[in-house]
């Protein structure tokens, strides 16, 4: 069984995660104490094992900050910090100087958890009240090791119908520096059809249900 979305269905899409996510550039910004640059999201209906090859090559030079949304959607926030991010959120929250590292301590790490949890916030939020679902982000983790294991279950539900990740690359980019903070966005094949099935039955011009 394939998916399939039309070109109108994209936008809409697009249009409600850009929603989502400017209020949570906002949200970074007040972090950051920085204007934030949100560059619009690409979407992409790609294969898990595609989406597990891009998260490893960002991990190489980034922590990673997960965050699971739970609820009538299943999917995942991964949030990646470079060397640089770091060491300039440690100076402004922390008032800590120190070197341009992604080996972090355990303050560094509570900090990060912290802006993860305030962006993922704001966007599940922007989500369930566009989408009209009933969905909330769990705590963030950072996970150890490499993320296979706990991206796992995301790409090998449903294996008979060939699981595909819908996903969802943007970046926030600090105005003076141009430091990127990828985020990532990926739901589950079931919670691509829930989506769909709303923006299919859904009028967002008249904010009202459409006429099956």
């Amino acid at each position: 069984m394939d998916l399939h979305m039309t070109e109108l269905e994209r936008d809409i899409i697009r249009e409600i995660l850009n929603i989502g996510l400017a209020r949570a550039a906002d949200s970074f910004a007040s972090i950051a104490q920085e204007t934030v640059l949100l560059e619009v999201p690409s979407l992409d209906l790609v294969p898990g094992t595609s989406v597990l090859e891009r998260v490893k090559v960002y991990e190489k030079d980034h922590v990673v900050i997960q965050s699971d949304i739970k609820g009538e959607f299943n999917g995942s926030t991964l949030m990646f910090f470079s060397g640089q991010h770091v060491q300039r959120l440690s100076r402004v929250c922390l008032r800590l100087t120190k070197p341009e590292s992604v080996e972090i301590d355990e303050l560094q790490e509570s900090l990060l958890l912290e802006i993860s949890n305030i962006i993922t916030g704001a966007l599940v939020t922007q989500l369930a009240n566009i989408l009209k679902a009933n969905i909330y982000g769990a705590p963030p983790i950072a996970p150890k090791g490499h993320l296979d294991s706990s991206l796992t279950r995301l790409v090998t539900q449903n294996p008979l119908f060939q699981p595909m990740v819908f996903s969802v690359i943007t970046q926030f980019s600090d105005k003076n520096n141009s430091v990127e903070l990828p985020l990532m966005l990926f739901f589950d094949r079931e919670t691509f059809v829930k989506i769909l099935d709303i923006i299919r039955t859904y009028d967002f011009l008249n904010g009202q249900q459409a006429a099956r």
